[in-house]
C-alpha cells in the first residue's frame, strides 16, 4: 500500500501547532457578517404556502414561489437562523451540476446527462441573473473550477477538454504537489455563502415573504389544508407545504433513513500579504479541488484568506447533529498538515477561523425528490455537498411539483426515482465506516476501488467525502 503526497511531505508538528494556536471556533462567513433578524411566531397563522428551514432550499423556494406568482402568500419557519447551518458554513463553491459531478451523473442516468447538464448550467445562469437583477451583494465570481491531480493515476482522470498539464497547472497556482489539473471555466461560481442566504432573505422580504425565526416545526396534520405546530404552542395553516430541512430529521417518517448527517471540516487563514499571494499565484480565483475520494476543497476570500476543508467526512453512531460534533482536533490539524503540503511556501501563516457541519448525504450523492400527503407536501433533501447551486433546482421541481405541474424538471427519471434508504444502527453506522476504510484504501492504491465499493457501485449505493 503507498503513501498519498500528503504523507510524504508532512510538516512538523510544531508547525502545524503554531498554525492553528489562536484560531476561533466560529464559521468564518457567519463571523463576517451581520445578520438582521426575523420575529418568532406566536399566534395562529395563515399562508398559501408555508416552507420549514429558512436555508438555501427554503429560501429559493420563497423567492420562486413569489416571482411565480406574486400575489400568493408565504410563509418561511426557521428553527434557528436564516442560513445558520450549512447555508452559512459551507465552501462557497456554487455549481452547475445537479449529479454531483459528471461521472456521478453519467453512471445513474446516462440517457440524461446532457439534458442534465444543460440544466445545471441553466440554472447557474439563472442564479447569476438573480444576483444582478435584485443587486445582491454576495460576493459572486464566476472564476469556474480548477480540478487537481496529486498523484499520477489521477492524471487521466482529468483528460479531455479543459486539460492543463503539469507546467500549466503549476502556473495557474503554484504548488509543487500539482501533477496536472481541469478548469471548468463556466460550471461554478465562488460566493460569500452567508450573505447568499441573507441577501436571498431580504430579497424574499422585499417581495412579500413573511421569515419567522426561532420556530421549529413539531409536527403536521390535517386531511386536506395542513397545519404545521411550532413548539410553544404557535400553529400555520397552509394549503401547501415545502420541506427544506435537509440534514435535519425529516417531517415525513418515510424519509428518515434516506440520509445520513456527515461532518465537513474547514479552515480559514488570516489574509495573505501581497507577498505571500505572489508565492501561489492564483490571479484567477478559481476554486480548486483534488481528486482523491477524500478531496480538499479550497478558494479565496475577497480579503485574500485562504479557506481549505474537506478530507474527512466524519459519521456519528446514530445519525445525529449536535455541536459537539464540530470540534474535533485531529481533523483540524490534518487539514492545516495537509495546507502547508500543498503550499509550503506559505509555512508561517496561521488560521484564524475552524469550523465544521454536517451534510445532508444520500446514497446516490446528489438530492432527491417528491410529495406526500396529497400532494399538498414537496419536499428536496439530499444534495451531499453539492447544494449551493442545486438548491434553486430543487426549489423549482418543489413548486412544479406542488402545483401539479409536468414539466422537463419533473420528467426527469433523476427526479422520479429514489436513493436506496441507509439501513438502521448498527448497520448505517458500520456501513459508512467500512466504506470509508475503503475508499482510504483506494487512494493509496492508485484508485483501485475493492470488492465492496465495486459491489455497492453496482446497486446504486456508496458513501461520498
Amino acid at each position: 500500500m503507498g503513501t498519498t503526497v500528503f504523507e510524504r511531505f508532512r510538516p512538523a508538528d510544531a508547525a502545524i501547532t503554531a498554525s492553528l494556536r489562536d484560531a476561533k471556533h466560529a464559521p468564518f462567513w457567519l463571523d463576517d457578517v451581520e445578520r438582521p433578524s426575523y420575529p418568532a411566531l406566536t399566534g395562529a397563522a395563515q399562508a398559501d404556502l408555508v416552507i420549514v428551514g429558512g436555508g438555501y432550499v427554503g429560501l429559493w423556494t420563497a423567492v420562486r414561489a413569489k416571482e411565480r406568482d406574486p400575489q400568493r402568500s408565504v410563509i418561511v419557519l426557521e428553527a434557528a437562523r436564516v442560513g445558520w447551518a450549512a447555508s452559512g458554513r459551507n465552501g462557497g463553491f456554487c455549481e452547475a451540476s445537479l449529479t454531483h459531478g459528471h461521472e456521478n451523473g453519467l453512471s445513474r442516468w446516462p440517457d440524461e446527462i446532457e439534458q442534465l447538464e444543460r440544466l445545471g448550467l441553466e440554472n447557474l445562469d439563472g442564479i447569476e441573473q438573480t444576483v444582478q437583477r435584485y443587486g445582491m451583494d454576495v460576493g459572486w465570481e464566476r472564476t469556474g473550477q480548477l480540478a487537481i491531480a496529486t498523484e499520477p493515476h489521477q492524471i487521466e482522470w482529468l483528460e479531455g477538454d479543459g486539460f492543463l498539464d503539469q507546467d500549466a497547472v503549476r502556473s495557474e497556482v503554484h504548488s509543487p504537489t500539482y501533477l496536472a489539473g481541469n478548469w471548468d471555466r463556466e460550471g461554478c461560481a465562488m460566493v460569500h455563502p452567508a450573505k447568499l442566504a441573507i441577501e436571498l432573505a431580504r430579497v424574499a422580504v422585499e417581495l412579500g415573504v413573511v421569515i419567522h425565526e426561532q420556530s421549529r416545526v413539531t409536527g403536521i396534520s390535517g386531511n386536506g389544508r395542513q397545519t404545521l405546530t411550532v413548539a410553544g404552542g404557535a400553529t400555520v395553516t397552509a394549503d401547501h407545504v415545502a420541506l427544506a430541512t435537509n440534514v435535519f430529521p425529516s417531517l415525513l417518517k418515510r424519509n428518515r433513513l434516506m440520509t445520513v448527517p456527515v461532518y465537513d471540516y474547514a479552515l480559514m487563514t488570516e489574509p495573505l500579504t501581497a507577498e505571500q499571494y505572489d508565492a501561489i499565484g492564483w490571479r484567477n480565483r478559481q476554486g480548486l479541488a483534488d481528486s482523491a475520494n477524500q478531496f480538499h476543497y479550497y478558494r479565496l476570500s475577497a480579503d485574500n484568506r485562504i479557506l481549505f476543508g474537506g478530507y474527512d467526512a466524519i459519521y456519528h453512531f446514530g445519525g445525529k447533529v449536535r455541536p459537539e460534533y464540530e470540534e474535533r482536533p485531529e481533523s483540524y490539524r490534518r487539514l492545516a498538515s495537509h495546507f502547508f503540503t500543498t503550499f509550503p511556501q506559505l509555512e508561517g501563516l496561521t488560521f484564524t477561523h475552524r469550523w465544521a457541519g454536517a451534510i445532508d448525504s444520500c446514497s446516490r450523492f446528489c438530492a432527491f425528490y417528491g410529495t406526500a400527503r396529497g400532494g399538498r407536501v414537496a419536499y428536496a433533501t439530499g444534495f451531499t455537498g453539492l447544494g449551493v447551486g442545486a438548491s434553486r433546482f430543487g426549489a423549482d421541481v418543489m413548486l412544479d411539483k406542488l402545483a401539479g405541474m409536468e414539466t422537463e424538471r419533473t420528467r426527469l427519471k433523476m427526479v422520479r426515482t429514489k436513493p436506496i434508504p441507509f439501513p438502521p444502527e448498527p448497520a448505517a453506522s458500520i456501513g459508512v465506516n467500512l466504506v470509508r476504510a475503503s475508499m482510504d484504501r483506494a487512494d493509496h492504491n492508485e484508485g483501485r476501488r475493492d470488492l465492496l465499493l465495486k459491489t455497492l457501485d453496482a446497486v446504486g449505493m456508496g458513501f461520498d467525502s
